[in-house]
This record gives structure tokens, C-alpha cells and sequence, in this order.
């Protein structure tokens, strides 16, 4: 993927948009367009035999004259001109240094609210869509705790855990970010619009991949978990069945190389029985918030570090890099720091242009 700039010209950023509208093109067909073509002007004004040649689908090229396609985009334009509404690109420094390492990292994210936040260190937690009472209070207080100890709680804005999650860490005056499966124009479910207007209200965002007025489509829900572990150090399922979604994060937290936490309970309530799988296959059994704490210990103490020691000796980073690229992961391995410590730190580098990060890997430019 061709490095972008910092901004984009009015031409391009249209030309980004009409793309993201068109039907069947997903990320990685996405960025294979903008590959072969280096920009999404130039990929719209390319002949439909350039795009059959990279074996995209027929109805992509033929829909991007469409007048859908280009009210689509120009609805989006409108959007944005509200000051609470951002579009954070994938190839540029404001996009998420977390979300940009996936393979299938969404190319553009429309975001309600705080946009910086994404880049603060989140826990996700995710369940039961039809979860009890002691697990909706258990999902609350975990929040609470979680905010209060400065964590981001990111989940999906769902009926059950999801809403109990949000609702706790607004409790306590937490920030927390929901990532929808819809539109940000399509509030789903109807009954969480008012939380979701608290979460921008205090201080939180919305977040999502999908056209604005893309309505709930069953196939959507579980595409947009990979966003919800993807922003996030670490996972935490409340309650879950084995069929939860749920159990889809946690599987795409573990690929993404992200923690895993799970809270057990009884042997006797079907909602228990995900959670006791994950911590078969692996999960950190979990029965306080110090727990997580514990396993993300350090990640309290982050500050940004300038890329320059003041005795203009090289960033320590940067000499890791140097040596071969590496991904967030390696690097905090191989550094000894912990990895909210390490995303700061390339963030910092990366706003200075000393790295930038490909296919989910850094590596110096200096």
C-alpha cells in the first residue's frame, strides 16, 4: 500500500468514498485497488478490464458511475462537515496504530464523538445478547472497575453484556467506544439510541466500517467483532453461550494476538458454558478486575516518548527496526516494555515520519 498523505485532496477523499459504496468490495479488494492504482481517483477513471484483471467482481466496476454510488458519497461529505463526525483512512497517521496491524484492517472508519480515543488503551468486553441478571451486574461492575482504572471499555452497543458494559463505564464517568454493525445512521438497537448519545457525551464514540445508512444485516455483526478485539489489548466474555458471538471475538482476539479473559460460572446455567470452553482452550480465568490488571500490568504507567533522547541518541525502538521489522507484539517482546508503552511510542515515531507500518509490521524509514 502506497503511503497517503496526511490529508487528502477533496478530489480523493470523494473518490474514497464512492469506493467504499460500491457493492461486494471489502477491505482487502479495497486495497488491492488503491495498490494497483495509487489512489481511488485514478482506480475510478481505470477502464472495467483493470479491474476484471485483478479479478474484482463485474458489479463493482459497473456500479461506480452509478448515481447511488455518488449521492452515497456525497451524503457522507455532508456528514462529515458536523465537528463530532471523522473519517479515520487506514494508510494515514490518525487511524488507529492497533486496528491498522489486521490483514483485513477496515479501509475507512466513520467515527461519532472523540476520535482520539481509539487510540487509548481499551478492554473489550463482549456476551449474551439474553444474559441474567447477576451476569448484566457482573459485565457492570467489571466496567466500572475497569473504567476507574483508566481503561477504554470497548464492546458493540448490543442488547445484554454489551449495554451493561457501556452503561458502567459511563457510571463512573469512563469513557467507552461502541462499534456498531450498522450505519452510524442506523441506530441498532432502537432502544440503545439514548446510550449511545451519552457515550458521545461523555467523551466516548461510535464507531463503524459500514456505509452511513447501512441497516442491521445479520452478515455485518459478526465482520464488525474483528474491530471490537482489533481496537482493543484484550477481550473479556461476561457470559456466553457456545453459539454466543461472542465466542467470535474471543477467536479473533486470539489470532489478532490479543489476551483473552473470561469469567466462569456455573455449571448448571447454559450462558457459563462459552466461557468455560475459552478457559479450556486457553482463556485467563478471571474472578476480579485485578486479574486483568495483573496480566496488563505497566500499561498504567504510558506516556508518550519523544522519538529523540535528549542527548540525540537514536529511539531504542527504532534501532529494534532497524534490525528487521517487526510487529506491535514482537517489539514489546523484544523491547521489554509493555505494549500500550510501545504503541505510544510509534505512534510518536510515526507522526515524525521515522516509521510507518505495512501489512501489520513496522519499520524504520530512517
Amino acid at each position: 500500500m502506497p503511503s497517503a498523505p496526511h490529508t487528502l485532496s477533496p478530489a480523493e477523499l470523494e473518490a474514497r468514498l464512492r469506493l467504499h459504496a460500491l457493492p461486494q468490495l471489502g477491505p482487502r479488494r479495497f486495497t488491492r485497488l488503491l495498490e494497483a492504482f495509487a489512489s481511488a481517483s485514478s482506480a475510478l477513471s481505470a477502464p472495467a478490464a483493470a479491474w476484471r484483471s485483478l479479478g474484482l467482481p463485474a458489479a463493482c466496476a459497473e456500479a461506480r458511475r452509478t448515481p447511488e454510488v455518488r449521492e452515497q458519497a456525497a451524503a457522507a461529505l455532508a456528514w462529515l462537515e458536523h465537528s463530532q463526525h471523522q473519517l479515520l483512512m487506514w494508510d494515514m497517521p490518525s487511524y488507529p496504530a492497533l486496528l491498522a496491524e489486521l490483514d483485513d484492517a477496515p479501509p475507512l472508519l466513520f467515527v461519532a464523538g472523540a476520535a482520539d480515543i481509539l487510540e487509548s488503551p481499551q478492554l473489550a468486553m463482549v456476551g449474551s445478547r439474553h444474559a441474567s441478571r447477576p451476569g448484566l451486574d457482573t459485565a457492570q461492575a467489571f466496567a466500572r472497575s475497569l473504567a476507574q482504572a483508566g481503561f477504554t471499555v470497548t464492546s458493540g452497543l448490543a442488547l445484554g453484556i454489551d449495554g451493561a458494559a457501556h452503561q458502567g463505564a459511563l457510571d463512573v464517568a469512563g469513557k467507552t467506544v461502541a462499534v456498531l454493525g450498522t450505519g452510524l445512521l442506523r441506530m441498532y438497537p432502537a432502544r440503545h439510541r439514548r446510550l449511545a448519545e451519552c457515550i458521545i457525551e461523555q467523551g466516548g464514540a461510535l464507531v463503524s466500517e459500514l456505509p452511513l445508512d447501512c441497516p442491521p444485516q445479520a452478515g455485518n455483526f459478526p465482520r464488525r467483532n474483528r474491530i471490537i478485539s482489533g481496537l482493543s489489548l484484550g477481550v473479556l466474555v461476561v457470559e456466553a453461550s457456545p453459539s454466543s458471538g461472542s465466542l467470535i471475538t474471543a477467536r479473533l482476539a486470539a489470532e489478532q494476538g490479543r489476551e483473552v479473559y473470561a469469567i466462569p460460572g456455573s455449571i448448571h446455567h447454559p450462558g457459563a458454558r462459552g466461557c468455560h470452553q475459552l478457559i479450556r482452550d486457553g482463556a485467563t480465568l478471571v474472578e476480579s478486575v485485578e486479574d486483568i490488571l495483573q496480566a496488563l500490568r505497566g500499561w498504567q504507567r504510558v506516556t508518550p516518548i519523544s522519538p529523540r533522547a535528549a542527548s540525540g541518541a537514536r529511539h531504542p525502538l527504532l534501532d529494534l527496526l532497524h534490525a528487521a521489522p517487526q510487529t506491535s507484539e514482537a517489539l514489546a517482546l523484544s523491547s521489554g516494555w509493555p505494549l500500550p508503552k510501545v504503541l505510544a511510542a510509534l505512534t510518536e515515531l510515526e507522526l515524525d515520519g521515522l516509521v510507518a507500518n505495512q501489512a501489520g509490521c513496522w519499520l524504520a524509514r530512517c
